[in-house]
């Protein structure tokens, strides 16, 4: 039962990481090439100003992504008792999230600072940013893509289990958790309870393994 919860958990996080890879790549393309699809370019607003005003948004963020963990709190007979399958799940979502930037990055032949905006997608702006700017990638940039990954995983989360026959809650919760962070996790707790503890738990474990691998695959793009 374990070993068949971990591949189902893993498959839900590698199509949905799949699933909206292309679109997160299309829209770096094309806020590079015309940055009059940005609101506040069109106003003349510097992004200076811009993210100065946002600030308070921003920090609510943190404490947003933190009461994630109550209902995983809740839950936690549950996570105990199928711990390493959940961690093995998450991990390979994890690593098919960054191997499919890998991919398009090589696909398209991406520049190295583009590859590392696209390189953290999957995570919560908390961390994807911030992991985005060490590796010289755009850290604006990416908080953008990060947006409309999770709205993409939020969208295509249920029609993807319906299509590859996952019903164990657990293994929903893993991949919409691994591939589409928080914005992902609010379906999924529409979805129901275990859904939403399990997507809470994968998005700081995979923020985690994140922040951990990206400096060895931003790596294979000189």
């Amino acid at each position: 039962m374990r070993l068949k919860k971990v591949f189902a958990g893993a498959l839900a996080a590698a199509m949905l990481v799949c699933a909206v890879a292309v679109p997160a790549f299309a829209a770096e393309e094309v806020e590079q090439e015309n940055c009059l699809t940005s609101s506040y370019v069109q106003m003349n607003i510097p992004y200076a100003d811009y993210k100065v005003s946002a600030a308070p948004v921003n920090y609510l963020l943190l404490p947003a992504t933190v009461a994630l963990a109550i209902p995983l709190y809740e839950k936690l007979d549950l996570l105990k008792a199928n711990a390493a399958a959940i961690i093995a799940g998450i991990s390979v979502g994890t690593l098919v999230s960054l191997g499919s930037a890998l991919a398009l990055a090589l696909a398209l032949h991406l520049t190295q600072e583009q590859y590392a905006t696209l390189l953290p997608k999957s995570v919560t702006t908390a961390i994807s940013m911030d992991v985005a700017a060490e590796l010289g990638g755009i850290a604006a940039l990416t908080g953008a893509i990060v947006i409309l990954t999770g709205i993409a995983g939020s969208l295509l989360a249920e029609t993807v289990c319906k299509a590859f026959h996952i019903t164990d809650p657990i293994a929903k919760g893993v991949g919409i958790g691994t591939s589409a962070h928080a914005v992902g996790t609010s379906k999924a707790l529409q979805m129901g309870e275990v859904e939403g503890a399990m997507s809470g738990l994968s998005i700081a474990v995979a923020g985690v393994l994140t922040a951990v691998l990206c400096p060895f695959f931003v790596g294979f793009i000189q």
